[in-house]
């Protein structure tokens, strides 16, 4: 049985609120969040919590923002581990990195995943600081594989929308696809060949010599 949120302190019920629904999503999945439910578990009246949100709406939007930084949060955890000091190599697998990172998430948090799935299109209104967007940090890992010669600046246009689409459709169907009873090494064999696809698409724009096992240190 869970036990309800401890009632907040004053002042700080949008915070309340906030946090009671990434627990209710965690719980529960995306469908179970409402309003007045998150009130009663921060013990306010749903008017005190209507105070703060407009509607379900505007508090998914809000949560959903703060899922993207947390996702992000676990892409960086990733790159963290990218120590080589080749700078070809390095760029490489930050980006692999990255990709790890996003499906990490999704795995251990696929209630708040799919809630940011759901809520794409007013998620990027409620991102203010760029640095916690996880397709600007992709953006950003991507542009250095440009800046060592790796991936030429033609390749470069929209691979974001590539790397994206690769990594959370394969997040998808490992939470709610053919790959949801895989084991964490089969999935991750798996992961590890639509990296590799990646990056050898990526190499062949440039034309340079690339070692698999290098890639995946």
């Amino acid at each position: 049985m869970t036990l309800p949120t401890a009632p907040y302190h004053h002042g700080d019920l949008r915070e309340a609120l906030i946090e009671a629904a990434v627990t209710s999503v965690r719980e529960n999945g995306p469908d179970g969040l409402a309003l007045r439910d998150l009130a009663r578990r921060v013990h306010v009246s749903h008017n005190a919590a209507y105070r703060h949100f407009a509607d379900r709406d505007d508090l998914v939007a809000e949560v959903a923002g703060r899922v993207m930084g947390k996702i992000v949060d676990s892409m960086q955890a990733r790159l963290a581990q990218v120590r080589t000091r080749d700078p070809v190599l390095r760029a490489r697998r930050r980006l692999a990195a990255t990709g790890r990172g996003y499906v990490d998430f999704a795995i251990t948090e696929p209630g708040l995943f799919r809630l940011a799935c759901a809520s794409l299109s007013a998620v990027s209104s409620t991102i203010a600081v760029p640095g916690r967007d996880p397709l600007v940090l992709l953006g950003e890992v991507l542009d250095d594989l440009v800046g060592v010669g790796f991936l030429t600046a033609a390749a470069r246009i929209d691979a974001e929308i590539t790397c994206w689409s690769a990594v959370h459709g394969f997040s998808v169907i490992s939470i709610d696809g053919p790959l949801q009873g895989s084991t964490a090494k089969e999935r991750t064999v798996a992961l590890d060949r639509v990296l590799i696809a990646i990056d050898r698409s990526y190499a062949a724009t440039t034309g340079s010599a690339i070692g698999v096992r290098d890639l995946l240190g």
